[in-house]
């Protein structure tokens, strides 16, 4: 049955990575750096490590099409329209990148057009007059670049230019780490080097003992000074009423605070200007947190959508899911996303309509519920799936098939949509050597499909039960929506046959629907500025709350940054500018609904 809504991160089908670096292995699903894209009436999401990419008729419900020959063990999956023709490029370092095309994806008929040189992070970028725009850039040290290329050859007209520098002193949601704290001094590299730094000459001593030649002063004094640096990476071009949006992502997808901020200008090549509204995606709070690395287009109304990347990071840095945000240009040309209660579910309007007035479809009934699990494995905890947090989960506590576990609602409620979180822990398969195909031979996707089997039930008195899900697909992230309602206190998760023969692991049972009671009281908040780059947000304790949802902004109407917060009276805000005025509301939220607060001045 088709969907009407969706739900963060997006019901995908991501393929499982497996890692081996030395003696060193992990094995996690990853879905990043997505490209979306609307080409001749269907739209496309491509994303890293994929072995192929999803389409859709209506950006809810998404097919699969394989196409394992398509550089898959090339990283940030860029595509774009000029002309007739889907280009297509991707990462690798060390040698050219080929970028291709094709007038029919599905035909899997991509066409090498030129491989013009190495880059890392590429975005390709049709102008209005046809001329085409070239950016890329992935590192803690160097800028994201841009490059007029010809049309014709895909080859570089004239020089690159240096576009964006971080500027981790000015912009708090540059700084890396999560929610902005740095620490360098926790990093081996500069532990390492550390003692062989000079500071009046700022560059490294070569250590005693070691020949000169054998020690490479100008590459290691360069990776020394970079740590505690973002990364400046993902760039992504938009044009909107003859204005320039050159969008990237940074400071890492392993934090929290993985965000795309923007830069305008009046030409593809600049001179650009940092937006004052920035970043202008970020999810720094709730049950899945990061919104970098992604892309800004249109829809068939003329409506924006951006996708990111979200993280995971706990078995690998690289455990990643994808996410879609409505987007959107305000009267002053302000780019923004709606990321209030970016992972509950969101309804899609089928005609124009305003993407900051989008609220979610339903709220969160099970947010820390009873729960009762058939078993449970050493360390772990059932109440972790109702804690709100992707990156915790339970296990059950045998590998056995028919393990299960129960969210009680306390009440009979108006379930509308069922949210199956699998997690995956210490995975570790073997495979041949020559399998592991990336250029350095330390990754293995796995292209066969890992079909997850659980069933789902629901019961108005815990004794009679309906079966309301049986799935038998690649789901990590399944969601599923019941448009007319289904009357239930519990839900029950059995699962049955699961990837690899794994234990059944669940980060997040999370049930929504229309709680029925009252909405709770208005938040009383207050802040203070605690640095050039941060705010402390407090508010007094609502006992009717789930938690609060923090918008912050530049300008009373232009509160499009948000921090949700469960289980604290206060947040540090770490993702501001230097010398900007902010705003800030804090909404107060149950399973009834939303009590918006009032918008003061920090």
């Amino acid at each position: 049955m088709k969907k009407a809504t969706y739900c963060n991160p997006l019901d995908l089908g991501y393929r499982y990575q497996h890692h081996k670096e030395g003696e060193n292995r992990a094995g996690c699903r990853e879905g990043a750096d997505p490209t979306l894209i609307y080409f001749k009436g269907t739209y496309y999401i491509f994303v890293s490590m994929s072995a192929g990419f999803w389409h859709s008729q209506d950006l809810v419900n998404w097919e699969f099409h394989a196409n394992p020959d398509l550089l898959i063990y090339d990283y940030a999956p860029d595509v774009r329209q000029i002309g007739e023709y889907l280009y297509f490029c991707a990462s690798r370092r060390g040698e050219n990148c080929p970028i291709l095309r094709t007038k029919d994806p599905m035909g899997d008929d991509f066409q090498e057009v030129s491989a013009p040189f190495d880059f890392w992070d590429p975005d390709v970028f049709c102008d209005d007059d046809s001329r085409v725009y070239f950016y890329w850039g992935c590192t803690n040290t160097d800028p994201i670049y841009g490059v007029e290329m010809d049309p014709e050859t895909m080859l570089p007209i004239g020089e690159k230019k240096e576009l964006i520098f971080g500027r981790e002193t000015e912009l708090g949601y540059e700084r890396p780490g999560d929610n902005g704290v740095v620490d360098k001094e926790g990093s081996l590299v500069y532990q390492h080097l550390k003692p062989l730094f000079d500071e009046a000459s700022g560059r490294l001593r070569v250590p005693p003992g070691v020949p000169a030649e054998g020690f490479d002063v100008e590459h290691l004094t360069k990776m020394f000074l970079s740590v505690g640096r973002p990364y400046i990476e993902g760039a992504f071009m938009t044009k909107h009423n003859g204005r320039y949006y050159l969008q990237y992502a940074c400071p890492g997808t392993e934090y929290n605070t993985y965000a795309d901020g923007v830069y305008i200008g009046d030409s593809p090549l600049g001179p650009f200007t940092l937006q004052p509204s920035n970043p202008f995606s970020a999810k720094p709070g709730g049950f899945i947190t990061g919104a970098g690395h992604g892309s800004t287009i249109a829809d068939q109304y003329g409506n924006y959508w951006h996708a990111s990347t979200m993280r995971i990071s706990v078995n690998h840095s690289f455990e990643r899911r994808v996410g879609l945000f409505p987007a959107g240009f305000d009267r002053d040309g302000v780019l923004f996303c709606n990321q209030n209660f970016a992972d509950y579910p969101f309804r899609i309007p089928e005609e124009k309509f305003d993407a900051a007035a989008l609220r979610p479809e339903w709220m969160l009934l099970s947010y820390r519920k009873p729960v009762v699990a058939s078993s449970t494995a050493p360390g772990s905890d059932a109440a972790l799936v109702v804690d709100e947090d992707i990156r915790t989960w339970w296990s059950a506590g045998s590998f056995a098939e028919g393990e299960w576990l129960t969210v009680d609602l306390e009440k009979v409620s108006d379930v509308r949509a069922v949210q199956v979180n699998l997690a995956d822990e210490n995975l570790i398969v073997d495979f041949p050597e020559d399998s592991y195909g990336d250029a350095r031979h330390t990754r293995h996707i796995e292209l066969r499909p890992q079909i997850s089997h659980y069933r789902l039930e629901a019961s108005t008195d815990g004794q009679t039960w309906e079966l309301i899900e049986d799935a038998v697909r690649e789901c990590s992230n399944g969601y599923y929506e019941y448009p007319d309602g289904i009357q239930a206190r519990y839900i029950r998760l059995t699962g049955r046959a699961l990837p690899y023969g794994q234990t059944l692991r669940v980060s997040g049972l999370r049930i929504f629907g229309n709680g029925g009671g009252e909405r709770p009281p208005k938040a009383k908040a207050s802040a203070e500025r605690t640095g050039d780059l941060n705010a402390m947000v407090r508010w007094e304790p609502v006992t009717e709350a789930q938690g609060c949802n923090v918008r912050y902004g530049i300008a009373p109407d232009k509160l499009y940054m948000s921090w949700m917060v469960y289980g604290a009276n206060e947040v540090d805000l770490s993702t501001l500018i230097k010398g900007q005025d902010y705003y800030i509301c804090v909404d107060s939220f149950n399973e009834n609904g939303i009590t918006e607060g009032d918008i003061f001045k920090l």
